[in-house]
């Protein structure tokens, strides 16, 4: 077994572009569930808007793709506006319901042939994001040697870009919690009519919040659409959503590194697992006789168990405090 070499795939996946879009997904995610209380399991749906913005403006009208990105992020920020006028009034369930609900329905309606004009339904979108690497530094057909941990010249430029992006929105959040919006925010996650008793306006808060996070979320969608270069609509499903939970979970909800530490943490599980037991499931002296999809399969068993353990004797995470975790729902 070549541990050496597993560490370093694993590593690969600690920094990558894919820890990126996560970590994104998770700090819009953390404002909505760690500082506002509020349960978005439809965080997907506002990166799929973020994403069909730069391709359709791109693909479609021959428009910048700086454009494409105010316009998926000016649609993440109405989406989310949509969704919390008729819900943000009622408990926090329904919510949950209506962002997996709406983000099931876009990426439906996305994929369909009567789409097919503006969002080429399940072709997808290709080929539209030449522009973002002209300005890359590093040679985009390259392949670089970080001691063993191998990285595309493409990816290079997409991973400072996205943790250039990632601390800046740290930074906004730390400033914004710490600010008096901040506190109010937390208060009317901690006890909303108290915080109704002192004048001030619970909904108004958590409308705010809901936008913002569903913008940070939008930038992930826009940030995946100009790394991969490409945008196919099964990609935004459900099961996005709680892989940012599930990041969110590992470091930390209600911190503002949480989120990052688990999206990295989180991948790095992924991958360790999967590189040793194909390792192990190949070739002459294989160990276990498992194939490529039941090691694709296990290694997300695996992560399930981690996480799982980790609510049991730490649910606030790596990072976190577990009085901010107790939420009045």
């Amino acid at each position: 077994m070549d541990i050496i070499s597993a560490l370093q795939i694993s590593i690969a996946q600690l920094v990558g572009p894919s820890a990126i879009f996560y970590a994104l997904l998770a700090i819009g995610l953390n404002l909505h569930f760690g500082y506002a209380g509020l349960l978005n399991f439809g965080q997907i749906g506002f990166a799929l808007l973020g994403a069909y913005g730069v391709g359709i403006m791109a693909e479609n009208y021959d428009q910048p793709l700086w454009v494409g990105a105010i316009v998926g992020i000016v649609a993440a920020g109405v989406l989310a506006l949509v969704l919390g006028f008729p819900t943000l009034r009622l408990r926090a369930d329904y919510l949950a319901i209506v962002t997996i609900a709406a983000s099931e329905i876009l990426r439906l309606v996305f994929r369909s042939t009567a789409a097919d004009d503006l969002t080429h339904s399940t072709n997808g979108i290709f080929g539209y994001a030449s522009g973002f690497f002209e300005y890359s530094p590093f040679d985009n057909g390259k392949q670089y040697d970080f001691f063993g941990v191998k990285f595309q010249g493409t990816d290079l430029w997409a991973m400072v870009v996205g943790w250039a992006i990632v601390l800046l929105l740290c930074l906004l959040v730390w400033l914004l919690v710490r600010s008096p919006w901040g506190r109010v925010l937390k208060a009317v996650r901690e006890d909303e009519d108290a915080a109704r008793s002192l004048g001030k306006n619970a909904y108004f808060y958590k409308m705010q919040a809901l936008i913002l996070g569903g913008c940070i979320g939008g930038i992930a969608g826009v940030y995946n659409a100009l790394q991969t270069q490409s945008i196919n609509p099964d990609f935004y499903s459900t099961a996005q959503t709680f892989f940012a939970y599930g990041a969110l979970i590992l470091g930390g909800a209600a911190t503002v590194f949480g989120p990052v530490v688990g999206a990295m943490l989180f991948w790095f599980l992924l991958a360790i697992p999967d590189a040793l037991l194909r390792q192990v499931t190949s070739g002459p002296d294989a160990w276990f006789d498992l194939s490529q999809q039941q090691v694709g399969a296990i290694r997300y068993v695996l992560l399930g168990l981690a996480i799982a353990l980790m609510m049991v004797f730490r649910p606030q995470g790596i990072l976190g405090n577990k009085r901010e975790v107790q939420l009045d729902a």
